[in-house]
């Protein structure tokens, strides 16, 4: 649901950057590997270690190169099925990385092996969700459907969690809540995702069959 709105509005603000990239002779696959670095190591070195008012921070400043490349690459023109591939193949690790260190701190410091088992299925989940998109669209339909928590709202609801949360280091009271809060509500949303993903698959499969069927029939 936030995909529609708030990437048209960052890729707005985020032009001018671009921009300015594209004049220094960066590449967009470029922003993209270096971005999902950055996003792999804020999540894995601060995360597990309980940082994660600075983690977020580490995080935020590097994944608007989601944003950033796609923008370069429709300026310059280059719009390609690999840039498309790598980027979405790297939002995968980027998400494995945030939801893998949140539950190595849970598994360690945070002491905590439900919440350990939530951030997993967070994880996996997140992937179920894109393959089934992937796969309904490589068998030729248009899974055209706005799933309740599709990747942005994930992003969005996990990091602000986690950057509030960072604030009980700095003296905040009760904000160490929300984290978990976050959690639950992404892995409970992921499900509902996967079911209207899988439901409308079923309904756009089911039709495309019987206007086969119809096809040959009439032929």
């Amino acid at each position: 649901m936030l995909n529609k709105y708030a990437r048209a509005f960052f890729t707005r603000v985020l032009t001018p950057f671009a921009a300015l990239l594209i004049r220094l002779g960066v590449s967009p696959d470029a922003v993209t590997l270096v971005g999902t670095g950055g996003v792999v190591a804020g999540a894995l070195i601060f995360y597990p270690q309980g940082e994660f008012f600075w983690g977020t921070v580490v995080i935020t400043l590097f994944v608007f190169s989601d944003l950033v490349d796609g923008n370069m690459a429709r300026q310059l023109g280059r719009s390609s099925r690999w840039g498309a591939f790598l980027d979405s193949t790297l939002d995968r690790v980027a998400d494995s990385a945030i939801f893998g260190g949140l539950a190595l701190w849970y598994a360690g410091g945070g002491n905590d092996l439900v919440l350990c088992a939530i951030a997993i299925f967070c994880l996996a989940s997140g992937q179920v969700v894109s393959y089934t998109k992937a796969r309904g669209e490589a068998i030729g339909l248009p899974v055209d459907v706005n799933g309740l928590v599709e990747r942005a709202e994930r992003l969005v609801i996990s990091l602000v969690a986690c950057g509030l949360s960072g604030l009980h280091a700095f003296g905040v009271p009760g904000v160490e809540i929300l984290l978990p809060i976050a959690l639950w509500i992404v892995a409970l949303g992921s499900i509902v995702t996967l079911g209207q993903r899988v439901v409308t698959v079923r309904r756009e499969s089911a039709e495309a069959d019987a206007v086969a069927t119809q096809g040959g029939n009439g032929a």
